[in-house]
């Protein structure tokens, strides 16, 4: 009976999702003329004559600046929404043939209390003022270029894409510069983008773009357009327009990016010592077929200089999903994303050229990234070399989503992974397909201004083995619908997905198969414009429910959030109860080495969690974080601590240290993971990171440390040396160590 009334609730769910696509698609589709019609923000480009005299220094004093008229009347969305920004902010911009200028002066009333501490490339500025835009070249209100800088002229930018689970890719690196200077009025910038760092299309001269500025001090966030906190800078549905452009130039859309590389290893296993010495070089080519379509090739491709993966402490039965962190596969990655915020990958490039976290070698890559009419293409080939125990592959995927009226799309996915014959390839073995439709509806009009969201996927693979006949397609797929409510200062959302049990596409990850999880939340967050303490108040509830595919419960979580105060000084704090269920069905080795087997049974625990975080501003920031409360059969307790110190501009010291203490019926253990990351910024364009780590479980003591010499915006001169050693009997004895010198070099035709 209690089966029978899962499947009709399900269909009910589902039928009920079905409904919401009529209505969401009838939203979005009549509506988007209206919208485009609506009035918005806008702003004139000023184009330079060669009368006109340009010095790139920061100081907005040229005469043809006063020409122009500003962007101005910014809006507060924190800690007052609508209230108008405290302190003044004027943006104005200009132009040639070749590049897009930024002008902007931010007036500050207490010069004194300007926060500028950080100097580094891409580093997320969340201890600085900041000024922020973003430039949206197509003006189709669904992605855009993100870039923002701070008092020092620090250069952070990605890309942004709409939709649920919309985020900023910061992995993209554009080429462009800027210089800023700080006075007695406050502060001030002046940026240079090149035409060619954008995709777009030269016969239109309308541009989406908007404008952000904080206050660190003040908690302030202030937009020229789309001020709401249901809107923001991430959304460019709500941009303004930047008008006036004519005459830009793209080259001929041709760029070539040599590099070679001095790699240098020494291994240590039982008493022998292998070293290697290797001078290696590779180009990547970059050719713009169109305005809007990009294809690139990458030959005898190196990431040494990637940065290296945080380490973790895994006491779940599943395997973790670490980021990607290679530029390669990096560009364009939002067009790969595939249902986000549903937790399905189909397509996980770290599957390409890693194994085991190890580096494969690739022999080379095609890339064909952009957008064609409605469409976003995403193509990406890949050869890797054979190692001892693997044989060489290639990797295929295809993406390809259809833009439907202003803010819904439909998409699709394929991969195949392919073995190339060798020593090392099973008789039985097959070329693997994965394929997978998704659809995101979307409207921001709902109820008027609010935004409400609607997605559904469904992905299947063939077996890797030959006339396997043990599963079907249902076992080898997975499906799942979400419905997203994501406003201010009411939001919520319900998913529901499923995973077959065989479902492991070969180029894509997965957690956790052969499950049916239902996924409600709710949270209220009001602002309290009207106190000098307290900027804002979140209470929220989540709910897992997650069964097998016969509907049998296997975890159960309900997380009451009590409260979570962001305070008017930025400092936080938040308190969190969970009651957690768990059917452990096999035994469970937590610690991966058979000395604690927590046998199968019926798992109820309650547990709480209180963090507490000092505003990133301050000179020395904490981060602390308790939990403790049942866990299996005994309880767990852990501690975290996290120190950010910066004593001087360009300096930063992070040490972080967790520890876990668990105590079971089966045996007790204490988990200690140490990290520290120390940043040297010489200026915008010289860096250094030292980081170190240390886990007691591997008794892994590693340490890299990272150089990275901007020569010019786009080519590059990292240094990066490597070094393991393993603890045995409280000695640290070398494992391995490494040094790699890499130049590379972009030249734009």
């Amino acid at each position: 009976m209690n089966k029978m009334i899962m499947v009709l609730w399900s269909s009910k769910i589902i039928l009920s999702q079905v409904l919401a696509i009529i209505i969401f698609g009838a939203l979005d589709l009549t509506k988007a003329d209206a919208q485009n019609n609506q009035e918005r923000k806008e702003i004139r480009a000023y184009q330079l004559e060669s009368s006109d005299h340009f010095r790139f220094d920061g100081r907005v004093d040229e005469e043809f600046w006063n020409q122009i008229e500003p962007a101005t009347d910014f809006l507060q969305q924190e800690p007052s929404e609508g209230a108008p920004a405290t302190e003044n902010t004027e943006v104005r911009i200009a132009y040639d043939s070749e590049y897009l200028y930024i002008a902007v002066i931010l007036f500050d009333s207490d010069p004194a209390g300007i926060k500028a501490t950080q100097r580094r490339r891409d580093s997320r500025l969340v201890a600085d003022e900041r000024f922020t835009w973003i430039i949206d070249t197509f003006d189709d209100q669904r992605s855009a270029y993100f870039m923002e800088i701070n008092p020092n002229g620090l250069r952070t930018d990605g890309l942004i894409t709409t939709g649920q689970g919309s985020s900023i890719n910061l992995n993209w690196d554009g080429i462009w510069d800027a210089r800023a200077v700080i006075g007695d009025f406050g502060w001030s910038a002046e940026i240079r983008i090149p035409f060619r760092t954008f995709n777009f299309n030269p016969d239109s001269d309308r541009w989406g773009i908007n404008f952000m500025r904080v206050v660190r001090r003040k908690s302030e966030t202030s937009l020229w357009s789309g001020h709401l906190r249901s809107q923001g800078i991430d959304r460019p549905q709500n941009a303004g327009v930047l008008t006036g452009l004519s005459g830009m130039s793209q080259g001929l859309g041709l760029e070539v990016v040599p590099f070679g590389v001095f790699n240098g290893n020494e291994e240590r296993f039982t008493g022998e010592t292998n070293r290697a010495t290797n001078i290696d070089g590779g180009f990547d080519v970059n050719y713009s077929i169109t305005p809007r379509l990009r294809a690139s090739v990458t030959v005898n491709t190196d990431f040494a200089e990637a940065e290296v993966d945080q380490r973790q402490v895994n006491l779940t039965r599943f395997p973790l999903m670490f980021p990607e962190r290679r530029d390669f596969f990096l560009e364009g990655s939002n067009i790969y994303e595939f249902a986000p915020a549903s937790r399905v990958f189909p397509f996980f490039s770290r599957r390409i050229g890693l194994e085991g976290g190890q580096p494969v070698p690739i022999n080379f890559g095609t890339r064909l990234l952009g957008n064609t009419g409605d469409y976003n293409l995403a193509l990406l080939h890949v050869n890797t070399g054979g190692t001892d125990d693997l044989d060489s592959e290639n990797f295929s995927v295809a993406r390809i989503k259809r833009n439907l009226g202003r803010e819904s799309t439909v998409g699709v996915i394929y991969t195949r992974r392919s073995a190339i014959s060798g020593e090392n390839l099973t008789a039985d073995f097959q070329s693997r397909h994965t394929f997978g439709a998704d659809l995101e509806l979307g409207t921001s009009e709902f109820m008027g201004n609010k935004n409400l969201q609607f997605q559904a996927f469904f992905v299947y693979h063939n077996s890797p083995l030959a006339g396997d006949d043990q599963t079907d397609m249902w076992d080898r797929s997975t499906r799942g619908i979400r419905l997203n409510f994501p406003n201010q200062p009411w939001s919520g959302l319900v998913s529901y997905r499923e995973f077959g049990n065989a479902f492991d596409p070969a180029v894509g990850f997965t957690q956790r198969n052969a499950f049916r999880r239902l996924n409600p939340q709710i949270s209220y967050s009001p602002q309290f414009s009207g106190s000098d303490l307290i900027r804002q108040v979140e209470w929220g509830i989540w709910y897992e429910h997650l069964m097998d595919l016969d509907f049998n419960l296997l975890t159960q979580d309900l997380r009451l959030t009590l409260f979570e105060i962001d305070f008017m000084s930025d400092d936080q704090l938040s308190f969190e109860v969970t009651r957690n269920f768990e059917w452990l069905v096999e035994p469970f080795d937590i610690r991966r080495d058979g000395s604690i087997i927590i046998p199968p049974d019926e798992y109820v625990n309650w547990y709480i969690n209180a963090e507490f975080e000092t505003a990133s501003y301050r000179a020395v920031a904490l981060e602390l974080e308790y939990e403790t409360g049942g866990f299996w059969s005994g309880t767990r307790s852990q501690y975290g601590a996290e120190l950010s110190i910066r004593p001087i501009t360009g300096i930063e010291f992070n040490p972080e240290y967790i520890r876990t203490d668990v105590r079971l019926d089966e045996g007790n253990f204490s988990a200690d993971l140490f990290r520290f990351t120390a940043n040297l910024d010489f200026t915008t364009s010289l860096f250094i990171t030292t980081t170190v780590q240390y886990d007691n479980l591997s008794q892994l003591l590693a340490t890299n440390n990272r150089l990275r010499w901007i020569i010019t915006p786009g080519s590059d001169l990292f240094l990066v040396y490597n070094h393991n050693w393993l603890e045995d009997d409280s000695r640290f004895n070398t494992l391995q160590r490494s040094g790699t010198v890499k130049l590379s070099y972009t030249h734009r035709f």
